[in-house]
């Protein structure tokens, strides 16, 4: 009978469960999109589909004209037109560039690969939070978009130093921690506000200049002033509503104070935030009607986090006035602004992008020395407000 060394008998138990001598571990199946809408449960997992458009609602689908590279919607077949059977993928910043359809529109109609978190994304089934794309033929994403975005994680191992209060918390505590954290700032008098706009609001490609919030033009940063084509200091939690005026506090916090042509502040006013309306003279892509403003698609986001982070910051625990979301457009003078579940859906469409990330940025370091959280972590907005 032969005898085997002790060393032969491990290899021979490891080789008869499969784990000597084999090659590298296989890497789970992509799920499909019909897989992926039943799993909506926050996991992260890696979705093949075909991309058949971009949604630009939770019901609508388009597959021409694309206004953004903000999102796809992928199928199991590129035939789908049923919105029902596909999963809306969000395209976080960094990977817009070769990953969106106004970019990128021979796309449609491909097979890809997407890594997120399975979850709802314009009140749909969704895939957010994407650290991965890759054509289903290929084992590696193009080049440009292999490093991962810097705001994606969730959870604890997300929470920075500064957000250390705030670790694990949801709802009204957690609401009520980044209160505590972003109250803690620097405040500016009105007039340094318009220096402090030069710098947070610099055009990335003319240091001249500064780019206007709705009409999304650059101007010279010496154009500030009150005639009809200079620019001025937009609030964009209307300053009447809680009428908190242009006094140090809420009145000069520039998280929610943006360049902007002087005619398109004054058609902006002091509406609530909707869709619809008519097209606003020299800002492309906005809409007003009576009751309500709808900024460009670009900014929808932007504004929405602006608006967000004026809720928890003012609550009415420091001598200012307590400034709260609401799901109206008739807040008048009331320290309420809407409209909510609008400026939620926004907030998803329009991911922080590096302008708005920069602009945080400065303003921690500059002026302020408190932060956004819907900025740096935008998945607290419907912890908050679900």
């Amino acid at each position: 009978m032969a005898r085997w060394s002790p060393l032969a008998l491990v290899v021979g138990v490891l080789a008869a469960v499969g784990l000597y001598g084999s090659t590298a571990a296989v890497a789970a199946a992509p799920l499909t999109v019909a897989q992926a809408i039943s799993q909506q449960n926050a996991s992260s997992a890696t979705v093949r589909g075909y991309v058949v458009g971009q949604p630009t609602a939770t019901t609508t689908v388009i597959r021409s004209g694309y206004p953004n590279d903000y999102a796809l919607a992928l199928a199991d077949s590129a035939s789908t037109t049923s919105t029902s059977n596909m999963i809306y993928v969000q395209i976080p910043s960094v990977f817009r560039a070769s990953w969106g359809l106004r970019t990128n529109p021979s796309l449609l109609g491909r097979q890809i690969d997407v890594t997120g978190t399975l979850s709802a994304y314009f009140s749909h089934a969704g895939l957010t939070s994407s650290t991965a794309f890759a054509f289903a033929s290929t084992t590696t994403p193009p080049t440009s978009t292999t490093t991962p975005p810097t705001t994606t994680t969730t959870g604890s191992s997300a929470c920075e130093a500064y957000y250390t209060a705030a670790c694990g918390k949801s709802g009204a505590a957690l609401k009520s921690a980044l209160n505590s954290i972003i109250r803690n700032q620097t405040k500016l008098s009105y007039d340094q506000v318009w220096d402090a706009l030069k710098v947070t609001d610099q055009d990335p490609a003319n240091a001249n200049n500064v780019i206007l919030l709705y009409s999304g033009r650059s101007q010279a940063k010496s154009t500030n002033g009150g005639n009809a084509d200079d620019w001025n200091r937009e609030h964009v939690w209307a300053k009447s509503h809680g009428d908190f005026g242009t006094a140090t506090g809420p009145g000069t916090d520039i998280h929610h104070l943006r360049p902007e042509d002087v005619s398109v502040n004054a058609a902006r006013g002091n509406l609530d935030f909707d869709i619809g309306g008519s097209a606003v003279s020299e800002a492309p892509g906005s809409y007003a009607d009576g009751d309500s403003f709808e900024p460009r698609n670009a900014v929808k986001g932007d504004v929405a986090r602006m608006i967000f982070y004026m809720a928890v910051r003012y609550e009415g625990n420091d001598g200012y006035v307590n400034l709260e979301m609401n799901n109206s457009v008739s807040n008048g003078t009331a320290p309420y602004m809407g409209k909510l579940s609008v400026l939620k859906q926004w907030s998803q469409q329009d991911p922080p992008d590096a302008f708005e990330k920069r602009r945080n940025q400065v303003i921690h370091d500059s002026y302020q020395r408190n932060r956004n959280p819907f900025i740096d972590h935008p998945e607290w907005v419907a912890s908050i407000w679900p």
